[in-house]
């Protein structure tokens, strides 16, 4: 604002001329504002990790994630190494067996575990004193042939095995070991056909979601056998954050409230060669960049086709992804909260000082479960922990009263002559679970009159 006076010496300017006096500085801020500008933009387009070179890859997300190529690989390998570190999934005497699909996600798992112990290789080489040296754990790759559930032509089928034969005699070495094995694989050899009993299994169950649920639970058995048969001590599964948060919505849709910790953490030792999630911070989308950055190749031959429940709940999670990409990780982050059961970590094992750091990590990072909880039954056909556990005389109503409600509901039949006939086609080791559960649920009932090995009979 002017003064209006001639012995002013504040410099401030008077009305009749500060049309004139004001176009100097408005050109200035324009400069400034055109300089700004620039910035801005050189900023808006630079790698948050190395803010030195133009970012490439945009992920979304918190925050709106871009990256360099190398700063995007090294955050998702950062991503995967501080889960396997962080929850002991891994260890140098391990023996691990990387579930392989053909998809992004086990394609990526397959080729990190890969670094990984190529990395353990070289400093094993470079240790002076072997005696000291750490081992370096063993790596196999198993693939589980479903086209005697999802037919496809023998040609195509054929190309995907060549194809992923390929993918892992190019990895790094050590050589690793491929095992290709057939679902029904989960049956004994013993049965006389197993594949026809795998097929008068799948047929007994009318419900789109359980047969879906029947096959992933078959899925998961043919890979525990090849791992007990084969000696493997982990299994590595692919199960990213996008699987996960489908997994999260669909197990609470299914009524599977009460087991839901028990499948989302980074590891499980329910199983007899317990299972580990590496990439479990990892989006699909990611997984899928990393691949076309690195030109990972990917075996598509198996489509699901996602009917019922679990169909309906991965195109829901792909719409809120769209709509806001942090979605899937808010809703595994949110499910992650909930308190693991005692079986959601590694045994601890006898370790040497090497291992103290996983130790350590271990002991910060991983949520400690209720170690007053009291043992748990399993599902024989999901493996879902139960609270409680039914009776029953017969043994198809004792097989059922055994399985949890999502189970008896989806997947197991309604009819007595039904259920017979869906009993008989069962695996031997489905069987045996349920047995060994019901053996279990009685000793539980008759404790207080069971006798101590130290008592004497009265």
């Amino acid at each position: 604002m002017a003064c209006n006076g001639t012995g002013c010496q504040s410099g401030c300017y008077k009305d009749t001329t500060g049309d004139q006096l004001d176009n100097t500085p408005s050109h200035n801020n324009s400069a400034a504002d055109a300089n700004g500008d620039d910035n801005n933009r050189r900023h808006r387009t630079t790698c948050l990790k190395c803010k030195a070179t133009e970012a490439t890859v945009f992920t979304g997300g918190d925050g709106g994630g871009r990256f360099c190529a190398d700063c995007f690989r090294s955050n998702l390998y950062g991503k995967f190494k501080l889960a396997v570190t962080s929850n002991a999934m891994i260890s140098p005497t391990d023996k691990v067996l990387v579930a392989f699909s053909g998809g992004p996600s086990s394609r990526v798992a397959l080729q990190f575990v890969s670094e990984m112990q190529l990395k353990a290789q070289k400093n094993y080489d470079a240790t002076a004193n072997r005696d000291r040296s750490l081992p370096v754990f063993a790596v196999g790759v198993a693939f589980i042939d479903e086209s005697e559930i999802h037919p496809v032509a023998s040609v195509a089928f054929d190309k995907a095995v060549e194809d992923i034969k390929e993918i892992v005699c190019n990895l790094p070495l050590p050589t690793k070991e491929l095992h290709v094995a057939p679902i029904s694989h989960v049956y004994s050899t013993k049965t006389s056909d197993g594949k026809q009993m795998l097929k008068n299994l799948t047929n007994s169950v009318s419900d789109a979601t359980g047969k879906e649920d029947l096959l992933t639970h078959l899925r998961m058995l043919s890979l525990q056998k090849i791992a007990i048969e084969n000696g493997y001590t982990k299994l590595v599964l692919g199960s990213c954050t996008s699987r996960i948060a489908c997994h999260v919505l669909s197990a609470t849709v299914k009524g599977q409230g009460y087991s839901l910790a028990a499948d989302i953490q980074y590891a499980d030792a329910r199983w007899e060669v317990p299972v580990v999630l590496p990439l479990r911070d990892c989006p699909l989308q990611e997984l899928k960049i990393l691949c076309n950055l690195d030109s990972l190749k990917i075996v598509d031959i198996f489509n699901e086709t996602g009917a019922g429940i679990n169909g309906l709940v991965s195109s829901f999670v792909k719409i809120l992804q769209e709509e806001n990409p942090s979605r899937e990780c808010t809703i595994v982050r949110t499910a992650g909260k909930l308190t693991p059961f005692p079986f959601n970590r590694i045994p601890e094992a006898n370790v040497d000082d090497a291992d103290l750091v996983s130790q350590r990590r271990q002991k910060k990072f991983n949520l400690k479960p209720i170690e007053s909880l009291p043992p748990e039954s399993f599902c024989p056909i999901c493996n879902s922990p139960m609270s409680c556990y039914g009776n029953a005389e017969s043994r198809p109503e004792l097989f059922r009263a055994a399985c949890c409600p999502s189970c008896q509901y989806q997947i197991l039949p309604d009819e007595a002559s039904s259920m017979d006939q869906f009993y008989s086609f069962l695996p031997e080791s489905i069987i045996a679970r349920a047995k060994n559960g019901n053996q279990k649920w009685i000793r539980e009932k008759i404790q207080d009159c069971l006798l101590l090995d130290d008592e004497d009979e009265v």
